[in-house]
């Protein structure tokens, strides 16, 4: 009981953050399962893409709702990441064949880089979007978005962790969507990416159901006050504040 209780407000935390801070669930969730709950890394992927695919679909169904998706890139984003996903899922099965448990230390470290890399470029998106505010896209068509999609979707498959950052950060440098637009296309093409993802790795026995479930049902309160906290609290400094604890997680699992 007291191990569901912890599993319940590990989701309302976390949910809290994400509401407030707008950073991803994947990036906020994953260090604290593989740490905090000790839950090995293959198991807390598998989990943590699943709690991802549930947590956004009311947000996806605002945006369709008003019309801040792209369908067309959503198409494209998903023809380059649900085969990228495939291919992320099928390396840490390879991988856990031929090494056993080891493969939750190459999990690890994979998610060390990526808590290095993508709160760096946190830190510097205001910048990056001022720069490329009046600029003409530099990646066109439909094979571009594919290339996107392929990336994000075998860094997610492995990771589970990128669906919603990595791609908003290459959708805003190579191309000049409205805020908005990026923001829908976003998360729409994310419920396509982690639900396929969460699904593969449920099927391969990666997921721990009741975990998810702790998680859903702490997040979802979690994030309506988190996102009435976020109109009175200064917003650029908690995200720089938890951009900060996550280059520090990302450093403690390499170090690792």
């Amino acid at each position: 009981m007291e191990l569901l209780a912890l599993k319940i407000l590990v989701g309302f935390i976390v949910g809290v953050l994400i509401g407030m801070s707008g950073v991803g669930g994947g990036v906020l969730l994953l260090p604290v399962l593989i740490f905090g709950l000790r839950v090995p890394a293959i198991v807390a992927v598998g989990s943590d893409a699943l709690f991802n695919f549930f947590t956004k679909i009311p947000a996806s169904l605002m945006h369709l709702k008003k019309e801040t998706v792209r369908r067309k890139v959503v198409l494209a984003l998903a023809c380059g990441s649900v085969p990228g996903s495939i291919g992320g899922v099928k390396l840490l099965m390879y991988i856990r064949h031929l090494y056993g448990d080891g493969v939750n230390n190459f999990i690890k470290s994979a998610v060390g880089i990526l808590l290095i890399v993508i709160p760096l470029l946190m830190l510097f998106q205001r910048r990056i979007e001022e720069r490329v505010a009046n600029r003409p896209p530099t990646m066109k068509g439909f094979a571009g978005m594919v290339l996107i999609g392929l990336i994000a979707g075998f860094l997610v498959g492995m990771t589970s962790v990128g669906s919603g950052s990595i791609i908003m950060m290459l959708l805003l440098l190579f191309y000049s969507f409205p805020p908005k637009i990026n923001v829908g296309t976003d998360i729409v093409h994310a419920v396509v990416l982690t639900g396929v993802t969460g699904f593969m790795h449920f099927r391969l026995g990666n997921v721990d159901p009741g975990l998810v479930v702790s998680l859903l049902i702490g997040s979802i309160p979690g994030g309506l006050l988190g996102s009435h906290i976020a109109t009175r609290l200064p917003m650029l400094w908690l995200r720089r504040l938890l951009c900060a604890l996550l280059l520090i997680t990302g450093a403690r699992m390499l170090w690792a």
